[in-house]
């Protein structure tokens, strides 16, 4: 719990949503599906390339959503090389990136039964040495509805992020920081998430049965399998798979099985954002017998690495790195450092209860 009050810091001139950045939605609104198409395509195929990265030697869970939301707000501050790099793997420029998003967020339905929230914010070090561009923090006010706080970096800091992560991913990531922040650091930039929804149909007690549940080794373990006949029947190249939906048909939960003898790495290798697009899209209403286990999962990675392994290089680079459009220290150039993700699944006879955090630091 936050014991004491945390300010947001308002610089002067800080204001709410520019009159562009309406005029903007607004296009969106009339036009969403020219708008929106391509990009989601080339986010998706971010996301596909980040999580090929790092399935290849362990389970992951990723918020494509999160990810990119984190790393938008900090590309409006990069320029030159820098923001080149980070467009390129994004695939799509800065503007049309924030043009996407704040559109995004506005068409998330929410309602008793399925709840959905995404919150941003931005935490800067309070020290004279620290210049943060006013008009970086209002793009990132304007499309992301961000926080903007200015804070010591002490353990009073470390409280307040992780107090703010607990409460905007509704207590599904617990904490971001351990520790109060390194002495080095400037800046955090952080997405969170939270996703909590029933099914449509929810699972009676007479569908979940144990069952017997092959991994991708051939090992067998028994587990609850909640059992159910869907109407949503996807088929792409080497998978098959179906759509459960949730509440008032808002929001569905997709699955994808691999062909027989087919590794869920070699199956991922040979799809991209536009072929899982499509499937979904235009999925069958056949029905659809499935078993699903019941099932809860947690993961954290620090994505540099991959980041870097996707060209996004000179970001992280204490010598070239240019984030000149996010502010200057007198006390050495500024970078990135490292990029956490913490995500959090669970999915019962009720529905799906999921959370996300990605910070940029």
């Amino acid at each position: 719990t936050v014991k004491r009050e945390i300010k947001e810091y308002l610089p002067e001139e800080y204001k709410d949503v520019t009159p562009e950045v309406k005029n903007t939605f607004k296009l969106y609104i009339d036009n969403p599906q020219e708008s929106s198409a391509d990009k989601a395509t080339e986010i998706v195929n971010f996301s596909l390339d980040i999580f090929k990265k790092i399935h290849e030697s362990e389970n992951a869970l990723i918020s494509p959503l999160s990810i990119i939301s984190a790393l938008s707000m900090t590309a409006n501050g990069a320029e030159k090389e820098t923001l080149s790099q980070m467009e390129e793997v994004f695939g799509v420029d800065i503007d049309g990136l924030n043009e996407y998003l704040y559109a995004y967020k506005f068409y998330l339905p929410t309602a008793d039964k399925y709840k959905v929230s995404l919150a941003n914010s931005i935490w800067f070090k309070d020290i004279e040495s620290l210049t943060v561009e006013k008009e970086f923090l209002q793009t990132n006010k304007d499309y992301y509805d961000a926080e903007v706080y200015k804070a010591p970096f002490d353990d009073s800091t470390k409280n307040d992020i992780n107090a703010w992560v607990h409460k905007k991913t509704d207590g599904q990531i617990q904490k971001l920081l351990e520790e109060k922040p390194p002495e080095g650091s400037v800046m955090y930039l952080i997405n969170a998430l939270s996703f909590d929804a029933e099914w449509q149909s929810i699972y009676k007690d007479t569908s979940v049965r144990e069952g017997e549940f092959t991994t991708q080794d051939g090992d067998k373990k028994t587990v609850d399998l909640m059992h159910s006949t869907e109407y949503g029947y996807i088929e792409l190249p080497h998978a098959i798979g179906f759509s459960k939906p949730y509440a008032d048909n808002q929001y569905s939960f997709v699955a994808l099985l691999p062909d027989e003898g087919l590794e869920v790495s070699d199956f991922i290798d040979l799809i991209d954002g536009k072929t899982i697009l499509n499937a979904v899209k235009n999925q069958r209403d056949d029905e659809v017998y499935t078993s699903m286990p019941k099932f809860a999962f947690e993961y954290s990675k620090e994505l540099s690495e991959v980041l870097k392994d996707l060209c996004i290089k000179d970001a992280f680079d204490a010598d070239f790195a240019d984030f000149s459009s996010l502010g200057h220290s007198r006390d050495g150039n500024i970078f990135i450092n490292r990029v956490i993700l913490k995500t959090k699944i669970e999915v019962d006879e009720r529905g799906t209860k999921a959370g996300a955090l990605n910070d940029v630091t």
